[in-house]
């Protein structure tokens, strides 16, 4: 019997449609505004249009103010009326108090992403307030966040939309794709280069305008500038600098809200486009050459540029790889000129790969005078979509730069690595043996708040969080359903229904919101990490100074009495001093403490710190230091011990899981019975043989084959050797076995190591409990 062939139904074509929420901005018909915590937003809308009001974490209030074209109350455009109580606008633009009230768009508790629709009947300019103020340390009723979707009845085309100048511009120009523009700037002004539609590159070469008038040829060297800042691309802070071939500075990045550029690859050439069969395509190396004419500088076949928003890297074969830019709509990196230059900035023609999204669009160029300041500030994001936020400086600030310049942008924060009269070892000696402070305003502080919050909390954390008593703190990891750790950190418990998380990670916020929404719980997240900055005081003297200077009520704990993982509420000095939180916490394995504060309060509470501290030999301690005390004490860090990927058993932590006592459900805890019962890594120490250190990420092996990584290493000053943290396959995490970390090619050169507990500092803790 002949089978007959089977038939096949033609398949209906693939077709790519990945999420790209980073585009939102690139929606014609809707725009995205924030309105900060205690801040104004202004906005212009015509007849028809749509404003959507959104209340993102909760319990905010919203004011609303609009005006006519005269500058009348127009309210009713909106269909609002005004309300006696919204003041906080006319407060806060100091209109006259006979001007009318706001309207407030809601009142009373209401529940995270709770929205106010409108319609506008006629143009006018709105005023939106999300009303808030000074909230003090021990105080959870914050400010919030308001989000805004503005849906305007003639749409822009987002190609064309411009972000608002930063300051009073010198010159302006777009550039359209395919084209380039030479532009002199002066020593000290500034240059902004915009990436308009998002996901467009744009080469960029500097030259000296000293050297073209006297016929030389000085320009910007990316191989320089890499050699020099030991980084593929400079950013704002310490390594901020472009340099030309004699090693002088010209340029220094100020601020970058994109954080990925090229420093490797030329501008694109005729010749790339020729080798995919593009014969004369147009190419920013030609139009660069075309552009410098005037200039008297020769021409070249392919040109060294900065390659602002072109997203490249180097794969584990060294290929270079292209993909996508990062950079969205409106993104920037702002420069300031270190001398007197001739810039050419073109907008790449690149349609034949994804260098430029596939869609070649608009750059635009701005110039600032020398006279205006910019603070220097990468941006972060807690999620693809959301708004950008500068990196910020805590309340501490001001003091810690008048005592070093090296500051490193930490998770969005400023922070210091090292201090100018003192230094990486001087620095832990101090912890070890008198007494340090550190500004760790950078942790995420979270209000957790509602008759459901330590439901929430409970079912979240995998601690037993109905075991938490009124005052005191316990550490917990904060896991996924597969068991891999989002984050970990210190819960504190300020009543019955109050809590406070405090840990690294920013969407931890969301993370506990979506949770409370899918259980239907009555609980409250309130974003409390600009309000609340904190100092760590850590070493054998941090009791005896502090009692100095903590005042505690009779019905909270004293200084002395303060029991490990227990918190109290004081005032500095006395009665009438700036309110505090101080809890008996830290980061580095020695008695210690740390103080919480609001940022306005932070300069009087460094001020009387310092005049106590100073004679006890108080130093003042940076995250280098901080790394070498943490990894002695075998405490994990986000990113090196653990990630999404890392339970808390891998991670060293497994004793924050009690999966036998605590006998509710939470998160993760399936995967994590499973992964107890079944480990395949564990975190071990090492102890390296010789002066070589050992590097996060480096190999570690038994013979040929790998079995673990490093994931943290260091120079004890203590032990006066080498140490490190090592995740290893479980069959080799063996006291005493003899381990190898591989360097160069993991074969070709080889540390030997001995494994040991992963706690090299007081492994019975009883520093921190003295």
């Amino acid at each position: 019997m002949t089978r007959m062939p089977t038939e096949i139904a033609p398949m209906t074509p693939r077709v790519s449609s990945p999420a790209e929420p980073a585009l939102y901005a690139r929606n014609p018909t809707r725009q995205r505004y924030r309105v900060a915590p205690g801040a104004i937003l202004t906005l212009q809308l015509g007849a028809g249009d749509q404003l959507q009001v959104i209340d993102t974490e909760g319990c905010q209030p919203a004011e609303l103010m609009a005006l006519d074209s005269d500058g009348n109350p127009a309210l009713a455009a909106l269909a609002l009326e005004s309300d006696p109580q919204g003041t906080f606008i006319a407060q806060q633009r100091h209109y006259p108090v006979d001007f009318p009230d706001a309207a407030r768009l809601w009142s009373g508790s209401t529940p995270a992403g709770h929205s106010c629709s409108l319609i506008c009947h006629q143009p006018v300019t709105v005023l939106l307030a999300a009303p808030g103020g000074k909230t003090s340390v021990h105080q959870q009723q914050r400010a919030s966040e308001l989000c805004v979707w503005h849906t305007p009845v003639q749409a822009t085309n987002p190609s064309t939309r411009l972000p608002v100048p930063q300051a009073e511009v010198i010159d302006e120009f777009t550039l359209k794709p395919g084209t380039a523009r030479a532009y002199v700037v002066k020593a000290g002004d500034y240059i902004q280069v915009v990436d308009v539609a998002g996901r467009q590159c744009s080469d960029f070469v500097a030259f000296s305008q000293q050297a073209l008038a006297q016929g030389q040829c000085v320009e910007l060297d990316p191989t320089v500038t890499r050699t020099l800042n030991s980084l593929a691309y400079p950013g704002p802070g310490l390594f901020s600098k472009f340099y030309d071939q004699q090693m002088q500075p010209m340029l220094e990045v100020v601020q970058d809200t994109v954080g990925r550029h090229d420093t490797f690859a030329l501008a694109c050439t005729a010749r790339y486009y020729e080798s995919q069969g593009y014969f004369g395509h147009d190419n920013c190396s030609d139009n660069i050459s075309r552009a410098l004419q005037p200039y008297g500088v020769a021409a070249r076949p392919g040109w060294p540029a900065i390659n602002f928003f072109f997203n490249t890297s180097i794969d584990a074969h060294q290929q270079l790889q292209v993909d996508e830019p990062w950079s969205r709509p409106g993104d920037y990196v702002l420069l300031r000129a270190l001398q007197d230059l001739v810039c050419v900035s073109t907008s790449c023609p690149d349609d034949i790969d994804p260098a430029n999204g596939w869609q070649p669009t608009d750059i635009h160029i701005r110039t600032y005078s020398a006279k205006e300041h910019f603070s220097h500030a990468m941006t972060t994001r807690i999620t693809a979509d959301a708004e950008p936020v500068f990196t910020r400086q805590s309340g501490f600030y001001p003091m810690l730069s008048q005592m070093t310049q090296q500051f490193t942008d930490y998770r969005g924060w400023w922070l210091p690595t090292q201090f100018n009269q003192a230094g990486r070892t001087q620095e832990y000696l101090a912890c070890r043996e008198k007494v340090a402070v550190m500004d760790l305003s950078a942790l995420r502080k979270f209000e957790v708040i509602g008759p459901d919050a330590e439901a929430l909390l409970d079912y979240c954390l995998t601690r037993d969080i109905r075991k938490l008593a009124i005052g005191q703190v316990v550490y917990s990891a904060l896991c996924y359903p597969h068991g891999g750790m989002l984050d970990d950190g210190t819960l504190l418990r300020l009543g019955q229904d109050n809590f406070r998380w405090i840990g690294g990670e920013d969407y931890a916020g969301i993370w506990l919101r979506e949770q409370a929404e899918r259980l239907g719980m009555k609980v409250w997240i309130k974003s409390a990490s600009d309000q609340i900055h904190n100092l760590a005081v850590q070493g054998p003297l941090s009791r005896e100074l502090l009692k100095q200077l903590i005042w505690t009520p009779a019905n909270q704990p004293g200084l002395e009495s303060l029991g490990w993982f227990r918190f109290t509420q004081g005032r500095l000095d006395d009665y009438n001093g700036c309110p505090l939180m101080v809890s008996r916490t830290g980061y580095t394995g020695e008695l210690g403490y740390e103080i919480w504060c609001h940022p306005d309060d932070a300069a009087q509470l460094w001020q009387r710190l310092w005049e106590l501290g100073e004679p006890m030999g108080l130093t003042p301690l940076g995250l280098d230091a901080l790394d070498t005390l943490r990894i002695e004490a075998g405490l994990i860090f986000a990113g090196y011990e653990f990630c999404d990927q890392t339970d808390p058993y891998t991670a060293g932590i497994g004793f924050c899981v009690p999966l036998k006592s605590k006998q509710g459900d939470f998160i993760g805890r399936e995967a994590l019975l499973e992964r107890r019962d079944h480990p395949q890594h564990k975190l071990v120490g090492l102890l390296l043989q010789g002066n070589e250190p050992a590097h996060h990420g480096d190999p570690v092996y038994q013979g040929r084959a790998q079995v673990g990584v490093i994931t943290s290493a260091t120079h004890s000053p203590l032990l006066g050797r080498c140490i490190a943290l090592c995740r290893v396959d479980v069959r080799y995490a063996i006291p005493g076995l003899s381990l190898e970390i591989g360097k160069l090619d993991g074969q070709q050169k080889r540390i030997l190591a001995d494994v040991c507990a992963p706690i090299f500092y007081d492994p019975e803790k009883t520093r921190v409990r003295a």
